[in-house]
């Protein structure tokens, strides 16, 4: 009881205290026991956020492809469907893609219903086998799709394609300079603006923005082959890398 009666005793005098200094911010308060309370809550300086942007070319298309098949039963299904599958890697391998750059995503077996009447019955089962295949040689995107496309005839199936670059740390020194000196900018505007001098910087965080990843981003991609043995056209366009700096300036006065 006694123990309680104490810590309340001291909880109420630290309470005071804090009344007591107001606005004197900035000096922690010797406690008992090595306890401290620091007045000064607020954020001090300047605080600005500075950004760097670049934009730059996919050096990396990924692909999710694969077949599917309906057959009246899953014997039949699967058969085939694996035989078009095998088809369909051999044309990846091929043409040139790596095969640790394929990878199973997606393999389903299910059974397909039709309703007739109130009566629903099984009309066949259909098995479902997609892969992840990444593309380094950007020049033959589009033929890539036709050989698989040629090579999985009816049962192939694609479900989307993206774009990114491998390995974006690459320009992050570069995006770190242009942050900071956004940053500054936006700083030295601001400090004359409110009639001070900017000081040194106090606090530094990064932040980085890479694209969206292939998940984020599917795009459709037509299964139908041109005609002419044209190869599909593809245009990866430009990707934009950001990198954002939250900065801290003193204020001299």
């Amino acid at each position: 009881m006694k123990k309680r009666w104490l810590l309340a005793i001291s909880l109420t005098l630290v309470l005071a205290v804090v009344g007591l200094c107001g606005c004197s911010q900035g000096s922690p308060i010797e406690l008992p026991k090595g306890l401290e309370v620091n007045l000064n809550a607020q954020q001090e300086g300047i605080w600005v956020t500075g950004k760097g942007e670049v934009s730059v070319v996919p050096d990396i298309a990924t692909l999710r492809l694969g077949v599917e098949v309906q057959k009246a039963s899953v014997a039949e299904a699967q058969i085939e469907a694996t035989e078009a599958m095998d088809k369909v890697m051999a044309a990846l391998k091929d043409s040139g893609v790596d095969e640790k750059d394929i990878q199973t995503q997606y393999f389903r077996i299910r059974q397909r219903t039709k309703w007739y009447g109130e009566k629903e019955e099984i009309v066949g089962y259909q098995v479902s086998n997609k892969v992840r295949a990444k593309i380094r040689d950007m020049d033959k995107v589009g033929a890539i799709i036709d050989a698989a496309a040629k090579a999985g005839g009816d049962f192939f199936r694609i479900e989307d394609i993206s774009f990114f670059v491998e390995d974006p740390s690459t320009y992050y020194k570069d995006l770190r300079e242009k942050a900071m000196a956004d940053a500054e900018a936006k700083a030295k505007q601001l400090a004359e603006l409110a009639g001070v001098s900017l000081g040194k910087a106090t606090y530094v965080s990064e932040g980085i923005q890479t694209p969206r990843s292939w998940e984020e981003r599917m795009v459709p991609v037509p299964i139908p082959m041109p005609p002419g043995g044209v190869p599909t056209p593809i245009s990866p366009g430009e990707e934009t890398i950001s990198l954002t700096i939250q900065v801290a300036y003193a204020i001299l006065g």
